[in-house]
């Protein structure tokens, strides 16, 4: 109650604070640090474009304008990535910060800065701290942002320390585990999948990518032409073993940091050559799938060094992330890439057994290891009493199932029974931030080359064009290599050093292509090479890593779906545009009807106004779009069979949430209709089979439609079910109505699904349609003519409530509209609606 009045009086108090963000026409500041006067022009959406003398100069100034318009959010991701949410939130996210100390992303970053980075790049992350620090010093918090006044009048005092590099490389340790931190999940998913199923109908349900029938980014021809026809070994079955692995990691693990996590997470690239284009050259597009943020978790800018010249070689314009120098995805004068995620296998749990007479070891080949114990305080921002914990870490990684909550929340400590290590890339020390500095300055496809070799995690699928008119593929990270019977798919034995990662595929064996003859690059997250590439590389590295290695990428993929959409498209048009690729970042069709539809049209439908919501479905487009009423039936439909049909034989294992693997499991099963899985086990003394199933989801997805939105069929809309809510954290999670009007933006209604083009997530696993994950920004780059390039982003610029361009692209966005990706200066300059100057 105390928390629920100091916030709601501190809405009263936020008017009076002024607008970070907000500016005069032109203003003239003085930032302490800088080393020559910096420009800053802003257009109508805030959008800054810096120019500066000198790289300490433009990464110092970008450091002070993402300050300017983004503290809040970079100072709430530097507490998640710290484990330190219990400084702003209270114990509610205990689990969440016990598991990120768990990681050890600080010990590992520390490594980072004393170990790996070179000192160039170490100097362009602290000219970017050092400009954050001149923005905010000499402020008072509630001058920064109105959430620290909320937050005091709360009880909860939050220090503001200063920027530093750790808190910027801490960023990407918390990109990865947004984008390979399912392979964990999976993993113990698999388990339990094995131990309550037969093989064949757990893997009836992890259905393997439909390799020859969808799509993989490169083609059997565009691989090296040893790998064309070599032989392929099919994976193993997932190791047995007897250890119950079955909830064994903390329900902080399901915790969510925003991000989205895994396979939630997709994405959209592709690029056409100029074979396909009416320019001449090529067009690259990209739209990143990542959970619902406010703001946005994109923040767009352009970095320009005035003059250009080999000491100040940065000209790019693109999407940075608010704590973070640089540009991760855009353009520079010559060439533009994209990403995609690569939905790569990075992790392995490894069960551990630990000595019973000394739970600081553990049995490696025979023999007790040491383990190491670290200990971590987590301190409250309302003063409840610290949490202590040890974090046990053994040389294959963290003990990740330690200090679990039990039913009274409260820490149990060490885990006894079933103790699982984690293996991940993103625990080595990595040099992402040198990738992305080499690609700010990338000016042909060696350069990127380079620039990728240095992209360690997460790793992504980078599409790229240049204004040369070549087009390219490159797939950079670590990509561990397993042996014999380790295919990553369970848990491995802990205690043999049988099952250890043998390396890293080299760099050089990883899948690219360039210039490709069809003329066309797609990336959806599907799978990225045919089988035949294992097969080349077991006989390629063979002395290398011996003749049992592994090489698989990953088991799960997106299922093809997005891309065989998108590759339609591109190739229904003989000459593509600026105009016919945004058409394709906001397709709508439903490609999963296609398959259903034929079975539904064969249905007997005794009841008449079942039938006749059948029948429209029949005749309907397949557009997801937000004012259709056919698209909230066919959703409808689908979660009730989703549901019907998996959720009876997964008690106790999942809720199926109706994306990723289900569409293709359920195309399967279509094909067998008297399969167990249509046997509803809730009912007794009958067996049920594929026809009464899909009568069963068709009239309940019907009914409780009439019960939602009314008897008035022709009144029905998508968008009245699938809404975007942009909630800003934590303030936005009060629970106080006024307060969340103020900071949170939605429901609006929104077009698109899981599975179509325009990628709007929704779980059928949570009772609604609310969108869960998003095209957080959508960019088309024209190599041709730099001001044909368009953009948008999910939210705006600012993240200051007050600000105009706090939610100024929430609708441009869902109606997939873009905005002139200024890259000129005359362009810049004709759009400019206020300048900033900053001198030392």
């Amino acid at each position: 109650m105390r928390l629920a009045c100091a916030l709601l009086f501190a809405v009263v108090l936020l008017a009076i604070v002024p607008s970070a963000s907000s500016q005069p026409e032109t203003t003239v500041l003085t930032a302490p640090g800088l080393r020559a006067p910096v420009e800053i022009v802003r257009d109508a959406r805030g959008v800054p474009h810096i120019y500066a003398a000198n790289p300490h100069d433009l990464f110092f100034a970008q450091g002070y304008v993402q300050a300017q318009d983004r503290w809040w959010q970079m100072e709430w991701w530097r507490h998640t990535a710290r484990g330190q949410l219990g400084e702003l939130a209270g114990r509610a996210l205990l689990g969440t910060d016990i598991m990120l100390r768990t990681f050890g992303f600080e010990q590992v970053v520390a490594r980072e800065l004393a170990e790996v980075y070179d000192a160039q790049t170490l100097g362009y992350l602290q000219a970017f701290a050092d400009g954050v620090n001149a923005y905010i010093a000499g402020r008072v918090p509630g001058a920064l942002a109105m959430q620290y006044n909320a937050l005091r009048l709360a009880g909860v005092a939050v220090e503001v320390k200063p920027w530093t590099p750790d808190d910027s490389l801490l960023w990407g340790k918390m990109m990865a585990l947004g984008l390979t931190g399912s392979g964990m999940r999976l993993e113990l998913l698999m388990a339990a999948l094995l131990e309550k199923l037969s093989p064949e109908m757990a893997y009836e349900y992890a259905v393997p990518y439909p390799y020859g029938e969808k799509p993989t980014i490169l083609r059997p021809d565009e691989l090296p032409a040893a790998a064309a026809s070599a032989a392929h070994t099919a994976p193993a079955v997932s190791i047995g073993i007897d250890t119950p692995l079955a909830g064994g990691v903390s329900a902080s693990f399901a915790a969510d940091v925003g991000l989205g996590s895994g396979l939630s997470l997709g994405s959209n690239s592709w690029v056409i050559s100029g074979a396909r284009t009416a320019s001449g050259l090529p067009l690259l597009a990209n739209d990143t799938h990542m959970g619902v943020q406010m703001p946005s978790t994109w923040y767009e800018v352009g970095l320009h060094c005035q003059p250009l010249n080999a000491d100040c070689p940065f000209s790019v314009r693109g999407f940075a992330f608010s704590p973070t120098p640089g540009v991760v995805i855009g353009r520079t004068p010559r060439i533009a890439w994209g990403f995609t995620n690569s939905q790569a296998d990075v992790q392995d749990l490894y069960i551990v057994r630990v000595n019973p007479d000394n739970p600081l070891q553990y049995e490696w080949d025979g023999v007790w290891r040491d383990m190491t114990a670290r200990e971590e305080t987590i301190r409250f921002g309302d003063g409840a009493e610290p949490v202590t914990i040890q974090v046990r870490r053994t040389h294959l990684g963290p003990i990740i199932n330690d200090n679990q909550l039990d039913e009274s929340g409260a820490v149990v400590g060490f885990n006894t029974e079933n103790p699982l290590a984690l293996r991940w890339t993103a625990l080595d020390p990595g040099t992402l931030f040198r990738a992305v500095m080499l690609l700010n300055r990338a000016q042909n496809w060696d350069n990127f080359r380079d620039a990728m070799s240095y992209f360690d995690v997460p790793a992504q699928n980078a599409v790229y064009a240049d204004v040369d008119g070549n087009i390219g593929y490159q797939l950079p990270g670590r990509m561990p290599v397993r042996a014999g019977a380790h295919d990553g798919m369970t848990p491995a034995p802990g205690w043999d050093s049988a099952y250890e990662w043998r390396g890293f595929i080299p760099y050089d064996s990883l899948p690219r292509v360039l210039n490709p003859e069809r003329g066309y690059i797609v990336t959806a997250n599907n799978a990225i090479v045919p089988e035949s590439y294992y097969g080349w590389l077991s006989r390629a590295l063979a002395d290398q890593f011996g003749p049992d290695a592994r090489y698989r990428l990953a088991y799960f993929f997106a299922y093809g779906y997005r891309a065989q959409r998108i590759e339609a498209l591109i190739e229904a048009s003989a000459r593509h545009t600026v105009s016919t690729t945004q058409a394709i970042q906001g397709d709508n069709y439903e490609i999963n009807a296609d398959v259903l539809l034929p079975y539904l049209a064969r249905l007997t439908v005794e009841d008449p106004a079942v039938r006749a919501a059948r029948d429209r479905l029949l005749t309907w487009d397949r557009q997801m779009s937000m004012d259709s009423a056919e698209a909230a039936l066919y959703a409808a439909f689908w979660a009730r069979l989703v549901t019907l049909l998996f959720n009876d034989q997964l008690e106790g294992v999942l809720k199926t949430d109706g994306n990723n693997n289900v569409p293709r499991a359920v195309e399967i099963l279509l094909e067998q209709p008297e399969s167990l899985w249509w046997d509803d086990l809730t009912t007794r003394n009958k067996v049920e089979q594929r026809d009464d199933i899909l009568h069963r989801a068709l009239a309940e997805a019907h009914a409780s439609l009439i019960e939602t939105l009314g008897p008035d069929e022709s009144l029905w809309r998508w968008g009245d079910l699938h809404t975007t809510t942009f909630v800003s954290e934590p303030l936005g999670m009060a629970g106080i109505a006024t307060l969340e009007t103020l900071v949170n933006l939605g429901p609006v209604a929104t077009s698109g699904s899981t599975h179509t083009v325009n990628a709007t997530q929704w779980d059928a696993s949570r009772g609604d349609f609310a969108v869960t994950s998003l095209p957080s920004m959508r960019m088309i780059v024209d190599l041709a003519a730099p001001a044909n390039s368009l953009s948008v982003i999910s939210t705006g610029q600012s993240g200051d409530p007050f600000s105009p361009h706090y939610g100024d692209q929430v609708d441009p966005w869902r109606f997939i509209r873009h905005f002139p990706m200024h890259w000129e200066r005359s362009q810049i300059d004709a759009a400019a609606v206020s300048r900033l100057v900053l001198r030392p």
